[in-house]
């Protein structure tokens, strides 16, 4: 009997868009009715979040990267019964640090002087936040990452970075998710170590924690095949 396919939703990180989920698109149609929801058009993570929910299916299995896992979140207090299961990648449960903020103060600065027509999204400067040291000179994977950017464009960057500093710290909620849930990350995550993960994992009811190897912050694209074949399991029931 074939099995019936499943809605599953992606929700993408900062600068990033449906390209980060090609692989999984590719090879997950087997088992889901895929969509990618666009975080680009508002500037806080419950307008995200509500924009989401108003374009999803009635029900729907959720995977989500970095800032997309702080909207999941968001949807997880927005409208749990929605949600079958949940996938939480190279993510945070909590609010940025001084620092951070901090951080994402100065390259706004530096993005409101740009030209939207000159807006480049990630510098060489940036990279070895988002990839493992040994993909810095993989030319194919960082062109992938720019163009995303570039379709993201300054102003919807500028939108994202506010949402993200003014969004709530979530940990204490996460004890109410009861759903299936994957926590996943790359070992080499410098933005969201594996010990953010860890924490993740701990205070969901059963959740279920991946560390993928030889992977920085953008586990999707980094290494397509092992995120898939995770993401295979997860959709599958496969504890």
């Amino acid at each position: 009997m074939k099995q019936q396919k499943q809605p599953l939703l992606f929700i993408p990180g900062l600068l990033c868009n449906d390209r980060l989920w090609h692989h999984q698109i590719d090879h997950l149609d087997d088992l889901a009715e895929m969509s990618v929801a666009d975080l680009s058009q508002d500037d806080s993570i419950p307008e995200m979040a509500a924009r989401t929910l108003a374009g999803a299916p009635d029900t729907f299995a959720m995977a989500a990267l970095s800032m997309g896992g702080y909207v999941a979140q968001e949807i997880m207090r927005q409208a749990p019964e929605r949600v079958t299961r949940l996938a939480l990648i190279d993510t945070s449960a909590r609010a940025d640090t001084e620092e951070q903020l901090a951080r994402r103060g100065a390259l706004i600065k530096q993005v409101e002087k740009v030209s939207p027509s000159w807006f480049t999204g990630v510098t060489r400067r940036l990279l070895p936040l988002l990839i493992h040291p040994g993909r810095q000179q993989d030319s194919e994977l960082i062109a992938i990452i720019k163009e995303m950017a570039e379709g993201i464009g300054r102003d919807g960057y500028l939108r994202q970075q506010h949402g993200i500093m003014n969004r709530q710290d979530g940990v204490a909620d996460l004890a109410a998710i009861d759903c299936p849930t994957l926590v996943l990350c790359g070992r080499e995550d410098v933005l969201t170590p594996v010990k953010i993960h860890e924490e993740i994992a701990h205070h969901i009811p059963n959740a279920r924690l991946v560390v993928i190897e030889d992977c920085g912050h953008l586990a999707p694209l980094e290494q397509p095949h092992a995120v898939t074949a995770v993401l295979r399991y997860w959709l599958s029931g496969v504890n």
